[in-house]
């Protein structure tokens, strides 16, 4: 198979990369500097990115490089995914053009070739909104509720891509993809900032801001997986819930992390504490009737690489 990635040089995307090339794929992609973060190896320095920044039109350079590539896929995996990088509750004017139009380009550009791609678009859990303690499980029959700006966007973008498959004949498929995390990815987010915080030798502490949010947290290897499967047995059109299936404390992950750093280290929390909070727990009942797909990687696994990538 042949694979262009945009967002290629991203935290998913990277991961992605590596695993469509264990597979035998060949590779190209793009991002919006086209150049590889420091963490990048060997085998991902075989790879040059084009320059892309979807929140531009396409330049001659980037379509010249894809035509001439003649993907077999396209995995969209760029645009702006920390969700308070897009606003509150309305999403700002980048987050519509990088999310929303940026994934209209590339559908696009894949519609432009002469043997169009199939797209496997990658979406969010953040479409649902939030869970209950009574309806903590969401399959993709549930009615869409995104309550802020990055749901929202990514909501527009999946209808974007219905329309291309209804009206345009493009083969594509949705995965929403609910927390994943693992090695590489930026102290931004939940786990990789705590396990900066426990790099540190000098840090005898770790501090969480909301130990009771329940979530369904999946590590990154096994995310890009379930992209590959999708892009084989995916059926056009359809969206496809990408997570665990279970439902974990943020407290029990914090406290499985403090285990793993050494007993110098100690768990803070907010007082007063936050209110219990229910993200979306992923029904992937059809996700796995499609592909067979499993996660195999244990949260523990996934801690201690977490842990490990901060402290060298």
């Amino acid at each position: 198979m042949r694979a262009f990635i945009t967002g290629i040089t991203g935290f998913a995307g990277g991961f992605l990369a590596e695993h469509l090339m264990s597979c035998g794929d060949d590779v190209s992609g793009c991002s919006r500097r086209g150049e590889w973060p420091d963490w990048a190896g060997d085998d991902l320095h075989g790879v040059k990115p084009t320059a892309w920044d979807v929140g531009e039109n396409a330049s001659d350079e980037i379509r010249s490089a894809v035509t001439d590539f003649a993907p077999d896929c396209i995995y969209h995996l760029a645009a702006l995914s920390v969700p308070s990088d897009c606003g509150g509750t309305e999403p700002t004017e980048r987050a519509l053009e990088v999310n929303v139009r940026g994934t209209e380009r590339v559908l696009d550009l894949a519609a432009s070739l002469p043997r169009p791609p199939r797209v496997v678009f990658v979406s969010t859990s953040h479409v649902y909104g939030k869970g209950t303690k009574e309806r903590p499980y969401f399959d993709e029959r549930t009615p869409p509720g995104p309550q802020r700006a990055y749901g929202k966007t990514k909501l527009m973008a999946e209808e974007a891509v219905r329309r291309a498959v209804v009206k345009r004949g493009l083969d594509a498929v949705i995965a929403r993809a609910f927390q994943h995390t693992g090695p590489r990815q930026e102290p931004r987010l939940m786990l990789p900032e705590w396990a900066q915080q426990a790099a540190r030798p000098a840090n005898d502490h770790i501090q969480i801001k909301h130990p009771d949010t329940w979530v369904d947290l999946t590590d990154v290897r096994d995310v890009v997986r379930a992209y590959r499967l999708l892009a084989q047995r995916g059926e056009s059109g359809e969206s496809y819930n990408v997570g665990s299936g279970v439902a974990r404390l943020a407290r029990d992950i914090a406290g499985m992390l403090v285990k793993l750093a050494g007993p110098s280290k100690k768990l803070i929390e907010p007082q007063p504490r936050p209110p219990e909070k229910f993200d979306p727990i992923a029904d992937i009942r059809r996700l796995q009737a499609a592909t067979g797909w499993q996660p195999g990687i244990a949260l523990e696994t996934t801690i201690r690489d977490t842990l490990e990538y901060w402290r060298r």
